[in-house]
């Protein structure tokens, strides 16, 4: 920081939130040397406004605020209004089965449906490949970026990488420290100040262009998106519902919140509620200032937003609103470690090394180790044009092939694992093949097309590699020795 108003505001907030995060959870941070249960999912003890609040902040981060505005378009809040639809089908699809199974991880439901711990192993690979190469080293650029932006230093490499690993550094600690229940804690403190400040930004950037849009090109304004947008209309009605069911209702990062609660109606009422946040406030948030950044810059990418914010905010505000963004990088990245530490420590040391003797400490060298690999990662998300695009594109290659493994689970009995894991695999080759080499149409027709091929072929290799021929059945396969729905 450049002021040192900013400066002092800055540290402040950001103190504040460490400390009040640290009050709640004193009592209970033993709780992480107990087990998987308690240091994953904070002994089943999260209210529905911490999994409202988490739920929302760790979505709600820079690859959002920075890469959406940084697009200058309305079209690209389609992308939070499909949201809400994926966490609908969390909330009364996915989260009973959750329950129902007492799962740790969403990846435990393919074992006991398939009751094969190979392809729950392969499954939270696919998971840590993308939390790894994608979804960490963005958030780091994207929050280093902000940062800079803002306060008008120099984005360069050298300075991105400063910032990037302070904020890893920070974020490190909250993961493994204090397991979910400080990084749920945080976030919800960070996200009541994060939505109040964006929405601020929204009223002041308006009024900035005395809330006249005219002379913004019509198809910035627009939410129906031509053949060459970044979201072509058309594509709302083939993969986009399919990208949202996975990553609301599969993903670890988000659902371990969700079942993190005493019982299934305290979660889904926390997921509902994250549901009317997504729905009322984020849409604003991610396009507006950008668009008016567009009538005030010109076209300048993912540096829009950092450089409304600090021109419209006062010196102060700024300063609060930097601890902010910087609070939302931290528990998007200290989640998707904590995240990334339950797959590995659950589904394949446990399965395949040993039971660790201190959850804690193995979690611990999952999450530096994956801090200083995403990194390294930095400066190729800093050669992207737009870093939200990229991230999309990219975990296409993971996405709809995970999806694929939960949906034949889930929709038929008598398939075998080795089947799903063909599919998985056929997926992961043809998406890249569509979206790297072929690119006959949009990557999410690509999305669609690699769901439907990716199941298709689970249930013919079902049938011709293993004799087995596959039953419609919702609900899928049996599973021996479930839960009761109310069981943490």
């Amino acid at each position: 920081m450049t002021d040192p108003v900013q400066i002092g505001v800055f540290v402040g907030i950001t103190a504040l939130i460490a400390f009040a995060t640290y009050m709640h959870c004193r009592g209970k941070l033993d709780e992480r040397h107990s087990g998987e249960k308690d240091y994953f999912l904070a002994s089943g003890g999260l209210k529905w406004y911490f999994i409202a609040g988490s739920i929302t902040l760790t979505n709600l981060s820079t690859d959002q605020l920075i890469g959406m505005n940084g697009n200058q378009m309305a079209l690209l809040a389609w992308w939070e209004f499909a949201a809400v639809a994926g966490l609908l089908i969390l909330t009364f699809v996915f989260l009973p089965v959750y329950y129902k199974n007492n799962c740790t991880t969403t990846t435990e439901l393919l074992q006991k449906k398939y009751n094969d711990k190979h392809i729950r192993a392969l499954i939270s690979v696919l998971f840590l490949f993308g939390n790894l190469f994608i979804f960490l080293p963005a958030i780091l650029y994207g929050g280093s970026l902000f940062l800079l932006s803002m306060v008008g230093l120099d984005t360069g490499l050298e300075n991105l990488l400063i910032v990037s690993v302070t904020l890893a550094i920070v974020g490190a600690c909250y993961a493994i420290f204090g397991g979910l229940r400080a990084v749920a804690v945080s976030d919800t403190y960070s996200g009541v100040l994060i939505l109040g400040l964006a929405l601020l930004v929204v009223y002041l950037a308006l009024q900035a262009i005395d809330f006249d849009l005219s002379g913004i090109p019509a198809d910035r304004l627009t939410l129906i998106g031509s053949n060459d947008s970044p979201i072509p209309w058309h594509t709302l009605l083939t993969g986009m519902i399919f990208i949202q069911t996975f990553y609301w209702s599969t993903n670890q990062t988000i659902t371990q919140r969700a079942m993190a609660a005493p019982n299934i109606k305290e979660a889904q009422k926390g997921v509902l509620t994250a549901a009317g946040i997504r729905l009322l406030i984020v849409p604003a948030i991610v396009v507006i200032p950008g668009i008016v950044s567009y009538k005030l810059y010109g076209d300048v990418g993912d540096a829009a937003y950092g450089r409304i914010v600090g021109d419209v905010l006062p010196v102060w505000l700024s300063g609060a609103f930097a601890a902010a963004l910087a609070a939302a990088v931290l528990t998007t990245f200290n989640s998707i470690l904590n995240a990334s530490a339950a797959l590995y420590v659950c589904d394949i040391h446990e399965a395949y090394v040993d039971r660790p003797t201190s959850v804690a400490k193995l979690s611990a060298i999952v999450s530096i180790a994956m801090s200083v690999l995403a990194l390294l990662l930095v400066p190729f998300f800093a050669s992207q044009e737009s870093l939200i695009n990229t991230v999309q594109e990219l975990y296409g290659l993971l996405s709809m092939p995970i999806l694929s493994a939960f949906v034949v689970c889930l929709l038929f009995k008598n398939v075998k694992a080795g089947a799903a894991m063909i599919g998985v695999v056929t997926g992961v080759a043809f998406y890249g093949f569509w979206s790297m080499v072929w690119e006959p149409a949009h990557y999410i027709h690509g999305m669609a097309v690699t769901l439907v091929l990716s199941i298709v072929t689970a249930l013919v290799m079902n049938k011709l590699v293993y004799g087995e021929t596959p039953v419609f059945a919702l609900g899928g396969a049996a599973t021996e020795g479930e839960a009761s729905p109310e069981a943490a």
